[in-house]
């Protein structure tokens, strides 16, 4: 059974690293395409240079910020989706009042971190709360992460914190997704947590759910071979899609 292109969104401040990982794990017979952004300040224009990019017709999946990208792609092109995959992410937008002052307010102070102390000070920082909390101080999986930040400058960073502050709900998108969905995420993850995944798993009919033991945001990196098995088994159905469809 022809296999199809698979394309990797990765999530903020992320790159390639944060999926090799689980490239790693994955059939080497799976034609795989990491999306990079640039210095691009919103999720539209993100979602535009991965369509540019992209083969004609793809299985998607996203990372946290990516899966925020992954929405705007679907948007733009549900024609040329095969099958979506979300990760550890979101679908609401910011949240007005308080609790939306308060998310611009925290992550200005990352910035200003970034920008006074480098961006590997400010992810020594962020990472605490971004990994199992058992595993903050495994130094194998938490210097790859620091790494790949520090690859990217504060001017990065501050594009894409302006992204996310101007996410769109994608809630209305849920309910019209009808290809092959997986729904992933590390059970302890604080940032993104299960019960947002429950609830996109619910709105999108016919996806699979799948909570990953003993780990926290970074799924991909944290526990590789589980999230290459369930990509494994969503590639598959995106597979028998293309099949059907042929």
């Amino acid at each position: 059974m022809a296999g199809v292109p698979l394309v990797l969104l990765p999530g903020l401040m992320c790159d390639r690293a944060l999926w090799a990982p689980t490239m790693d794990a994955l059939s080497p017979d799976t034609e795989i395409h990491v999306s990079a952004y640039g210095d691009l300040d919103s999720l539209s224009a993100m979602a535009e240079r991965v369509l540019a990019l992209a083969p004609p017709r793809f299985a998607l999946a996203g990372h946290s910020m990516g899966g925020r990208v992954a929405f705007e792609v679907f948007r733009r092109a549900p024609e040329r989706v095969a099958g979506l995959a979300l990760l550890d992410t979101n679908y609401l937008p910011r949240p007005g009042g308080e609790a939306g002052e308060r998310e611009e307010r925290e992550r200005m102070e990352l910035l200003s971190l970034a920008r006074s102390k480098g961006t590997r000070a400010m992810a020594e920082r962020w990472v605490a709360n971004m990994v199992h909390p058992a595993r903050r101080a495994e130094t194998a999986l938490i210097d790859p992460i620091l790494d790949m930040f520090a690859r990217k400058t504060p001017a990065i960073f501050a594009a894409q914190v302006r992204a996310l502050l101007a996410r769109p709900d994608a809630m209305p998108l849920l309910g019209a997704i009808a290809c092959p969905a997986l729904i992933l995420c590390g059970r302890e993850d604080s940032w993104s947590p299960l019960a947002r995944h429950e609830e996109m798993a619910r709105a999108i009919s016919g996806s699979v759910l799948v909570a990953i033991k003993e780990c926290g945001h970074m799924a991909p990196m944290e526990r590789p071979r589980e999230v290459a098995d369930a990509l494994a088994g969503w590639l598959a159905r995106c597979a028998e899609g293309r099949a059907a469809a042929a």
